[in-house]
């Protein structure tokens, strides 16, 4: 009897073993339901908590060295794995702070999308039952960086804030802290999602880009060529895609299109063995093969300025690098060919045409198929000579091509090309370049001269083109912008955006009756919002704010008074009808405007790809009706994006900046009446050395920033 007392005993004595007993702590403090998960999953072999339990999601969460346990109630907890590195996606803050007593949940105010363009306010609620006082809410974007900061104070559980999204694109982080510690948090309170976009209180302006994307948008073709589908823009009066419109759209379509590669890949693919590119791609359905215009002799820039934005948009440097030898070839073709390159004036040469246009000066002649049409042939009576636009274009084509040489080329050519591109501009100077603007064609006969008209006094649309192309100074830039805006006379046409002015006697260009016989027709003296895009976005560059705005108002009172925008226009302001395949939702026009909008007016200038290098110029104060403007740039090929808010105030401008840029020159246009005041400037609450940089008639203060996100402000 004693023995089996005994042994009873032993027994429930082992078996308390097996338990706590009451008052002992638990390993690491764990409990409840965490502990029995912990347990029920190896106990040790997770290791100790990394954390304290956290209300994450409306779940209390515990983190392990390679696992999460999750409580499902009070009794019920589940254990997940997580993968290698998994702390990089948690905020430091829920790894560094304790765990608050207080419970807080965030999330959305009423009405709120979960997604959310950057710096565009959002309203947020955060609830903490039974609290009242203060408390921090604490954000961090996709790349679980610190994305901002707002004090709170609860009443009665509950406190609403606006915050202003910003930082990586992606699913965004809160987390709530009640006297530095955490009270909850939530792994994607919204997801960040960078779209272009204005915003700036004037519903003319604020109409305008999705009006211009909308008519850029319905010029796209795509189809199926050599197994693989392309994806390109339009000429706005013929169904193809020519190098020259689609190149040229990309102005415009860098902000909302994904597909920038395929149809430079496809002219690349169309190349001939000598470097030489023809003007349109096949298209199987229309029995279009691919072929070049003889008079033509800008493809070759084309295709290397082309390729450079496309790689702008994507930066993909494997794609770029891939496009290299045929950029070498491309341009050592435009200046070698005895077609193409003119070895005593040491200048690319072209047949007598009207600016970059297909067709030459003569009457009409025989095609082929023997039908009548324009002199799109070289024949034995071409006129020869040198186009300034040509070779403008050219050289900006060299400049981009040293840059792709020190990123993915060879850098030791870097330095010819920029040498190459300094040679033909001085050659182009000495023997175009009238003072004022650049010579429209120098014939290469000297007794040479067209009838009925001064040469000299002719003012072709690639003047405008001039402004924006690397190699052409800013001097030169002024003076041509001066002279457009000379010419501005409503009497005689509702825009001074000409082709040519003015314009050749009817006839010199056979068109075998087609547009462009008369003056004041299609390229002979038409008016073309491209030319109206460029010169506003040359003008807001070189100290024309004022005029660049003007220019882009009267263009968004037309494009909003008729529905739609034409390649050209008669002065008088009728559209200009092509033919049956003319479009009324022309993307040339439209996407040389948006370029001015959103590069020239609110200052998006991206110097490498990405926005990783950026001028940031905003120009709202060329307007003092506006006072309050966001501005998103995209890149929707790579979603690479730069935003900011801009507000300006009695004695200030603030200016809020966020998104992907590693460097950026903030240059900000200050109202034409501070020129004298005395200015302070703060950088993120400091105050920074003031810099005024003039250029013409515009003021601006300059501050260098070394990172995508700042806040500046201007006072006086």
């Amino acid at each position: 009897m004693f023995v089996r007392v005994i042994l009873v005993a032993w027994v429930i004595l082992a078996l308390a073993g097996c338990a706590l007993a009451p008052g002992l702590p638990a390993p690491y403090d764990l409990d409840e339901p965490f502990l029995s998960a912990w347990r029920r999953a190896g106990g040790e072999t997770l290791g100790p908590p990394q954390t304290p339990p956290l209300w994450i999601d409306e779940y209390q969460v515990q983190l392990f060295a390679n696992h999460r346990i999750t409580a499902i109630d009070a009794r019920r907890a589940v254990v997940e794995g997580l993968e290698e590195g998994w702390s990089t996606g948690y905020p430091a803050l829920l790894r560094d702070a304790p765990a608050a007593t207080q419970r807080a949940s965030v999330l959305l105010g009423e009405g709120a999308e979960s997604l959310a363009g950057p710096l565009a306010p959002l309203n947020v609620t955060v609830r903490a039952p039974g609290y009242n006082g203060p408390a921090e809410l604490h954000l961090f974007d996709a790349a679980v960086q610190p994305a901002g900061q707002v004090s709170l104070e609860l009443a009665e559980g509950y406190a609403h804030v606006t915050i202003y999204p910003r930082g990586a694109p992606g699913p965004q982080w809160a987390v709530v802290l009640i006297d530095g510690q955490v009270a909850g948090a939530r792994s994607t309170l919204f997801t960040l999602h960078p779209t272009t976009a204005l915003e700036t209180g004037d519903p003319e302006l604020d109409a305008l880009y999705p009006r211009l994307r909308g008519f850029m948008e319905r010029a796209v073709v795509s189809y199926e060529l050599n197994g693989r589908v392309i994806r390109g823009y339009r000429s706005p009066d013929n169904p193809l895609i020519w190098l020259r419109d689609h190149v040229y759209q990309g102005r415009g379509f860098r902000y909302f299109e994904t597909d920038v590669t395929s149809v430079l890949d496809a002219f690349r693919e169309a190349q001939l063995p000598d470097g030489s590119l023809p003007d349109v791609l096949d298209y199987p359905e229309r029995m279009v093969k691919a072929h070049r215009k003889e008079v033509e002799s800008d493809l070759e820039f084309l295709y290397v300025q082309g390729v450079y934005e496309a790689w702008q948009m994507t930066g993909d440097d494997e794609w770029l690098r891939g496009h290299v030898e045929s950029m070498r070839r491309a341009l050592n073709y435009i200046t070698s060919d005895p077609l193409r390159w003119d070895a005593q004036r040491q200048l690319v040469r072209r047949p007598y045409t009207i600016d970059m246009w297909d067709f030459a000066y003569g009457p009409t002649t025989i095609s082929p198929d023997g039908k009548p049409a324009p002199r799109h042939w070289i024949e034995p009576d071409t006129i020869w000579g040198t186009f300034h636009g040509d070779n403008t274009g050219v050289a900006h084509a060299m400049l981009l091509m040293a840059r792709i040489e020190e990123h993915v080329g060879d850098p030791a050519m870097a330095s010819v090309w920029r040498s190459a591109s300094k040679g033909l501009m001085d050659r182009l100077n000495e023997l175009s370049w009238n003072g004022r603007f650049f010579t429209h064609f120098i014939p290469e006969d000297p007794t040479f001269a067209p009838a009925g008209v001064d040469p000299a006094a002719q003012l072709s649309l690639s003047n405008a083109y001039a402004l924006n192309r690397l190699g052409v100074d800013g001097y030169q830039g002024q003076r041509i912008i001066e002279e457009y805006f000379n010419r501005r006379d409503f009497a005689r046409a509702f825009a001074e955006w000409y082709s040519i002015d003015p314009p050749f006697p009817a006839g010199s260009f056979g068109m075998a009756g087609g547009k462009g016989e008369n003056p004041g027709e299609y390229t002979n003296g038409g008016i073309k919002p491209l030319v109206g895009g460029e010169l506003a976005r040359g003008a807001f560059r070189l100290g024309f704010a004022a005029y660049g705005l003007d220019i882009l108002r009267r263009y968004a009172d037309l494009t909003e008074l008729t529905g739609s925008t034409y390649l050209w226009y008669y002065p008088d302001g009728r559209p200009g009808i092509q033919g049956p395949d003319t479009i009324s939702n022309d993307g040339w026009g439209a996407g040389a405007m948006i370029g001015a909008l959103l590069e020239g007016l609110a200052g998006f200038d991206d110097q490498a790809e990405r926005y990783r290098d950026v001028i940031l110029s905003p120009r709202w104060a060329s307007d003092p009706s506006l006072t309050q403007v966001r501005a998103v740039a995209t890149y929707a090929a790579s979603q690479h994006y730069l935003a900011y808010r801009w507000q300006r105030e009695d004695r200030a401008i603030h200016l809020d900046i966020t998104g992907s840029s590693e460097r950026i020159y903030a240059r900000i246009l200050i109202p034409p009446e501070l020129a004298a005041a005395t200015l302070q400037v703060t950088l993120n609450g400091d105050i920074v050395p003031t810099t005024i940089e003039g250029i013409a008639h515009d003021r601006y203060i300059a501050v260098p920033l070394d990172a995508g996100n700042a806040q500046l402000a201007i006072t006086w």
